[in-house]
C-alpha cells in the first residue's frame, strides 16, 4: 500500500501519528488513546484522539493488533515516518569514540570488517552485517607452508592487503624442493595479475609444455589451479554478527517471525543480493518489511550504507537487520558514521 503524502494529514493528525510511532519504536508496544491523552502538551481528550487514530487507521498508517490494544504503525506508516517525519539523532561522542577506536586497531583488513559487524550489532541492538563483494584482486605475494606430509597451507596477499589462507592437498612424496619450485613458479606468474589472469596464463603454459617444472612441481601447480579457479569466481562474503540480539523479550511473543528472520540470515546469498542493491546509493538506504520479498514473512528491516576505498570506489556494504521497530532515528546515522569510519580505516591500512 502506498502511503499518502504527509501534506494530506492535518497538523493534529501528524502530531498524533508521530507520537504513536515514536512511542512504539521506543517500547515495542501498541499505543493507546489514554496514554496519548496523558500528554499535557497535546491538550486533547481521549475521544478526540480516538477519532484521529481511527482516521489514521483508515489511511493504512496505523493498525490495532487486538481490540482495545492501542495502535501501532503499519509498514506503510513506518515508511511515511522515516521518509517525511523522522528527526535523526547523531551518534553520541562516546559512540563515535567506540567506533573509531575499534576500527583504528592495527591488523589485517579482515579484522576491521569483523569488528565493523560486531560494532553495529552492539550499538544498534540488532544484527550487524558487512558484505565484501567479489572483486578482481591482484596478487602481491604467495607462500606455501608445509603442514604435514599430505597438506600445505597456501598464503595469498593481494594488493588491497587481504590475506587469504587455503589448504592444498600434496601429492604423495612431495618434497621441499618441489614445494619451493612450485612456489617460485606461481609467484612469478601471479604477482601483479588478477587470479583469473594468472590461472589462464598458468594453464596455457602447462598445456603448451612451456614450463621448466619437474613432474612433482607441475602436479602440485595443477592441483592448485582448481582451488584458484574457484577463488576467481567465488561469491561475495557476508559477515553477520549479533543474531542473539534478535531474541530479546519482545521476540517471545512473536517467535515465528524471529524464526523466519533467522532463516533469512542463514540464506546469506539472498541477504547479500539485498545489500548489493544499496551499493549505488548516495546515502543510507532503509528497507522496511514486505517492501522486499525476502522479508515478507519475517517483517524485518534493513538499514544499509555502501563504503568506499580511498579512490572513491564502492567496495562493500554494511548495515543492520532487525525487527521493523528498529530505532531508525538512531540507527540510520550510526550506520552512516560507521561506513565513513571504515573507509578511513581501510585507507590507512591500504596506504
Amino acid at each position: 500500500m502506498v502511503s499518502p503524502p504527509i501534506t494530506e494529514l492535518t497538523l493534529r493528525a501528524r502530531e498524533i501519528f508521530r507520537r504513536v510511532v515514536e512511542d512504539y519504536l521506543d517500547s515495542g508496544q501498541p499505543v493507546g488513546s489514554k496514554t496519548l491523552a496523558g500528554r499535557a502538551d497535546l491538550n486533547l481528550s481521549p475521544a478526540s484522539i480516538r477519532s484521529v487514530l481511527a482516521d489514521l487507521e483508515r489511511l493504512g498508517l496505523l493498525a490495532a493488533p487486538h481490540t482495545s490494544a492501542g495502535r501501532m504503525p503499519t509498514e506503510t506508516g513506518l515508511r511515511l515516518f522515516v521518509d517525511g517525519m523522522m528527526q535523526v539523532a547523531e551518534p553520541s561522542a562516546q559512540e563515535r569514540a567506540v567506533i573509531e577506536a575499534q576500527l583504528a586497531a592495527p591488523g589485517p583488513i579482515e579484522q576491521a570488517l569483523e569488528a565493523t559487524s560486531s560494532i553495529l550489532s552492539d550499538l544498534s541492538g540488532a544484527a550487524g552485517m558487512v558484505m565484501v563483494p567479489h572483486r578482481e584482486v591482484r596478487v602481491v605475494q604467495l607462500n606455501i607452508v608445509p603442514l604435514d606430509p599430505t597438506r600445505a597451507l597456501v598464503v595469498l596477499v593481494d594488493d588491497a592487503g587481504h590475506v587469504e589462507n587455503r589448504l592444498l592437498d600434496l601429492p604423495p612424496g612431495t618434497g621441499p624442493a618441489a614445494l619451493q619450485q612450485a612456489s617460485n613458479y606461481m609467484n612469478a606468474r601471479l604477482a601483479g595479475r588478477t587470479l583469473r589472469e594468472a590461472v589462464a596464463a598458468i594453464e596455457a603454459e602447462i598445456r603448451a609444455g612451456a614450463t621448466a617444472l619437474d613432474e612433482a612441481s607441475r602436479d602440485l601447480v595443477e592441483r592448485g589451479l582448481v582451488t584458484w579457479s574457484e577463488d576467481a569466481a567465488r561469491r561475495r562474503v557476508l559477515i553477520v554478527r549479533g543474531q542473539a540480539n534478535l531474541l530479546d523479550e519482545s521476540a517471545l511473543s512473536d517467535i515465528e517471525r524471529v524464526r523466519s528472520l533467522l532463516d533469512d540470515l542463514e540464506n546469506k546469498q539472498s541477504i547479500a543480493d539485498l545489500l548489493d542493491s544499496a551499493r549505488e546509493a548516495n546515502a543510507t538506504r532503509i528497507f522496511i518489511g514486505a517492501e522486499n520479498r525476502l522479508f515478507a514473512l519475517s517483517g524485518s528491516s534493513v538499514i544499509a550504507a555502501p563504503y568506499r576505498d580511498r579512490e572513491g570506489r564502492v567496495v562493500g556494504v554494511l548495515g543492520v537487520i532487525g525487527p521493523t521497530r528498529l530505532n531508525y532515528a538512531r540507527v540510520v546515522p550510526m550506520v552512516d558514521f560507521t561506513a565513513r569510519s571504515l573507509e578511513r580505516s581501510l585507507g590507512k591500512r591500504i596506504g
